[in-house]
């Protein structure tokens, strides 16, 4: 191989030329007619018995180029790539400028490179930090938590459903006298109040009773997901099969007791306050972090290729699909239900897909002007929590995961800790807040 030229023909894009000498472009058709000769068929000849004289004769010189060019490409690229020290983001656009077999093969490959980002000012990035305080009206909301679980259903016979209730129904939907998919329901729960069904739907069963067969009349919202039926009235006959309610138990010791590790209610409320006090700050502290990492987000403004935000839309897609695999659910069936493209949803992780690929940009170069290194022994460690977690060897953990990725990704987590250490709290925005509001009450 030998590297003719390396130009940068546009930000984050370079082009190589390429050149292959005869001796090894000849090496690499030989290797190729070698490969397909067991298949050459020929008139008088015996297949497999081809000569390349004779199959280039019939076929042309350049029968074999094109595998040849193909099976030296990936070495000579690697090896241009190599001592350009170029780093990719994409695959390379290859274009094969010539073939001769006096003077070899030249190739021009256009190449997509990782940006060089220029980052300052990512000290002092100052953001809020407010511990919410937990309130009585929090742990009272924890303890309905315990009632709800100790709750006794009661059936209703004596009255007419409302508002709390849990009835038990039957419907079908229709379009004028034409019943539609997905309309029917039979022994369907329902929690009145709920708003689980079509706004409206739940206000017409309040004050039937149990045993009652009605009408339904309803219009489905314009930005209903299934669009066929978007603004539509519709009518679902209706029946009530039961009625029914929880009936939430007295809180006492004797209840705290037989739900809970503790003994009297004074003592489960202190722990709730404890545990909703340590929630209070793990949030303030997770917002404080996703504010600092916004602000770092703005301050990249470096031309980054396009293919990286694609890239990563991808592997963002690639993600939901699996969770509704596990769901039973494939992404084709989820664009039906939904009536959203696939590109329109490609398009609803594209914000998402932007902030993260320049924030892993920003740390990558953080890390670097701050010469934030990763120990072996960091490695190392990591690696055994992970194969702890998974319950494999590290050797196993080691055949999965390229370790000079995880080592990047360990030096991404430092300069996040190096970026939230020189943060500044500041919550002057906050404070100042509740002063406006009440002076516009005034």
């Amino acid at each position: 191989m030998s590297l003719k030229s390396s130009n940068k023909t546009d930000v984050n894009t370079t082009e190589l030329i390429i050149s292959i000498d005869p001796q090894t472009f000849e090496s690499a058709v030989e290797q190729e007619y070698q490969r397909q000769k067991k298949n050459i068929v020929l008139k008088g000849f015996r297949k497999g018995k081809v000569s390349r004289k004779m199959a280039e004769m019939a076929y042309g010189e350049g029968a074999f180029y094109e595998g040849a060019i193909n099976a030296l490409i990936p070495a000579e690229l690697d090896a241009a790539i190599n001592e350009t020290k170029l780093e990719l983001v994409d695959r390379p656009n290859i274009e094969v400028t010539s073939i001769d077999k006096e003077t070899g093969v030249e190739i021009k490959a256009v190449c997509v490179t990782k940006p060089v980002i220029e980052i300052t000012d990512y000290k002092g990035i100052k953001a809020p930090k407010a511990v919410r305080e937990v309130t009585d009206e929090d742990v009272e909301k924890q303890i309905e938590i315990i009632r709800k679980k100790n709750a006794r259903v009661v059936t209703v016979e004596d009255r007419a459903a409302q508002f709390g209730d849990e009835v038990n129904i039957d419907f079908e939907g229709f379009f004028g006298d034409e019943a539609f998919e997905g309309g029917k329901g039979e022994n369907h729960p329902l929690t009145l109040g709920s708003g689980a069904f079509i706004p409206g739907f739940e206000d017409q069963i309040v004050g039937h009773n149990v045993g009652d067969s009605f009408d339904v009349v309803v219009t489905f919202p314009e930005d209903y997901q299934m669009t066929d039926y978007a603004g539509k009235e519709a009518t679902f006959k209706t029946k009530i099969n039961s009625i029914s309610y929880e009936e939430l138990p007295e809180i006492d010791d004797d209840l705290i007791k037989d739900s809970t590790d503790f003994d009297t209610v004074d003592e489960y409320k202190a722990d709730i306050k404890e545990k909703l006090a340590d929630s209070a700050v793990k949030q303030a502290e997770s917002a404080f972090e996703n504010a600092i990492l916004s602000a770092l987000i703005e301050k990249v403004d470096s031309p980054i290729p396009n293919c990286m935000f694609e890239q990563r839309i991808d592997a963002l897609m690639n993600s939901f699909a699996q969770q509704l695999q596990q769901s039973g659910m494939t992404l084709q069936l989820y664009s039906q239900y939904t009536g959203m493209s696939e590109d329109a949803l490609r398009d609803t992780y594209r914000d998402r897909a932007v902030g993260e690929v320049k924030l892993r940009l920003a740390l990558e170069k953080i890390a670097e002007l701050e010469n934030l290194d990763v120990t072996e022994d960091e490695i190392t460690a990591g690696l055994e929590e992970m194969a702890a977690a998974n319950n494999v060897d590290v050797a196993t953990i080691r055949r999965f995961i390229p370790v000079e990725e995880y080592k990047n990704d360990l030096r991404v987590e430092k300069a996040v800790n190096f970026v939230k250490e020189n943060a500044v709290v500041d919550n002057s925005a906050a404070e100042e807040a509740p002063a406006e509001e009440a002076a516009s009450e005034e």
